[in-house]
């Protein structure tokens, strides 16, 4: 069994858990075991749904190197997102699909752990907006001579174009290694271990192309941001004239985003969280029953 202070540790809480009932590791830094993490997945997303309102509104507000090492270093840059998110205790609609544990052990009722995703979309969206016009206000689209707003340019038109069903395949792929990374933090016993844990999973799924969707609610806007309000000093330079003619199609955008979302939600909720739940939490559910 857990014990009182081992639990206080895992859960930032005054009092362990009575859904508890996973074996403790044998000594401050070892890793926890599976069933342990399943519990803490479960607790997660509890405490998560617990939070008010305003507050999970709150949390959840090239061309010099090959195309394969440019995206893994993008994928290396992306990492630190979810890093800030687990470590500085925000919420992510992608993450948090593994409130699904708590709901199938019968700790979370479906009307609130809904209440909680969708508030927490809407958070990320608002979130994302406001960073890309902060960063578009700051010019950052002009910098290496136009590269990065073409760039930009680039990115947000094949995020927009993608045929629905590779958009959704994508996402399923990509929430999976998202909700994987989240996984393995639960594990963790210090900060140190957590952004390990996360750093290869995420790295991974930005390099494959896969499809994120709280990312593209930043990436997508801000290309069209650079599209319909850069200024001409911008598209005189030779990397903003040669993506001049891309187009953004907005309306393919909103469909992909909704897509997208649907398949983060099946490869999180169902093939992350509901496949742990069978394995390390069904038996101690049905024993409760």
């Amino acid at each position: 069994m857990l014990d009182r202070t081992h639990s206080r540790y895992l859960l930032n809480e005054e009092e362990p858990s009575p859904a508890y009932g996973a074996a403790a590791p044998r000594s401050l830094f070892d890793p926890l075991a599976p069933d342990a993490v399943a519990c803490a997945a479960e607790e997660m997303g509890v405490k998560k749904a617990k939070a008010g309102a305003a507050q999970q509104a709150i949390a959840g507000a090239d061309h010099v190197l090959p195309w394969g090492l440019m995206r893994l270093l993008m994928g290396a840059a992306f990492s630190m997102g979810l890093m800030l998110v687990v470590v500085a205790g925000a919420q992510l609609f992608t993450s948090d699909a593994l409130m699904v544990m708590a709901w199938a052990s019968g700790r979370l009722d479906t009307r609130r752990m809904l209440r909680v995703w969708t508030i927490v979309w809407f958070g990320n969206l608002v979130g994302a907006l406001g960073t890309a016009t902060i960063v578009f206000l700051g010019g950052q689209y002009g910098f290496g001579h136009g590269e990065v707003g073409a760039s930009a340019l680039y990115l947000a038109a094949s995020k927009a174009s993608l045929p629905p069903f590779k958009a959704f395949s994508l996402a399923i792929l990509c929430n999976v290694l998202v909700c994987l990374a989240t996984w393995l933090s639960l594990a963790a016993r210090s900060v140190t271990d957590k952004i390990v844990a996360m750093f290869l999973p995420i790295t991974a799924f930005v390099a494959a192309g896969f499809e994120h969707c709280v990312a593209n609610m930043y990436f997508v806007p801000y290309g069209l941001m650079v599209r319909w309000f850069a200024p001409a000093a911008f598209w005189a330079e030779p990397a903003a004239q040669a993506k001049a003619a891309t187009e953004i199609p907005v309306a393919q955008y909103l469909v992909n985003l909704g897509v997208v979302t649907l398949g983060n939600w099946v490869g999180g909720a169902l093939l992350v969280a509901g496949a742990y739940w069978w394995l390390f939490r069904r038996a101690a559910a049905g024993a409760k029953a």
